[in-house]
């Protein structure tokens, strides 16, 4: 893949390892400065849920940091196009029931690394 859709991927990976992070080691103590608007009691007895979603988005961070040590075009174009369409479904569904800037922050960059990850895929498909 070309420079600029491994760098997006990446990105994109980075993100969700934080929002991992966040949400199983951090959810107790900086939830409820980042979630101002939701009651501060309401973070322990969700700390359980938040950690399971964080896993999740721990996996999807994972799948796309192999995607970019994958040596075939064809398979790390695979992988990548996988976990990315998982992270830019995830953000329409929390857009739609939580809040939509979980599009922009979720599904907007999942779609231009796709359109990257695609074009990159073409360009090295068509030169081999």
């Amino acid at each position: 893949m070309n420079r600029i859709a491994m760098l997006l991927i990446g990105l994109i990976a980075a993100l969700h390892l934080y929002i991992a992070w966040f949400e199983i080691f951090a959810w107790t103590t900086q939830g409820p400065k980042v979630f101002s608007t939701l009651p501060a009691d309401l973070f322990e007895p969700t700390q359980s849920m938040a950690a399971n979603q964080g896993l999740y988005n721990a996996f999807l961070a994972i799948g796309l940091l192999w995607s970019l040590f994958i040596r075939n075009a064809e398979w790390r174009f695979k992988v990548a196009t996988c976990f990315l369409l998982f992270v830019a479904v995830a953000g329409i569904f929390g857009a739609v029931t939580v809040s939509q800037k979980i599009m922009v922050v979720q599904t907007v960059p999942a779609v231009i690394a796709l359109i990257f990850a695609y074009l990159s895929y073409r360009q090295t498909s068509r030169t081999t």
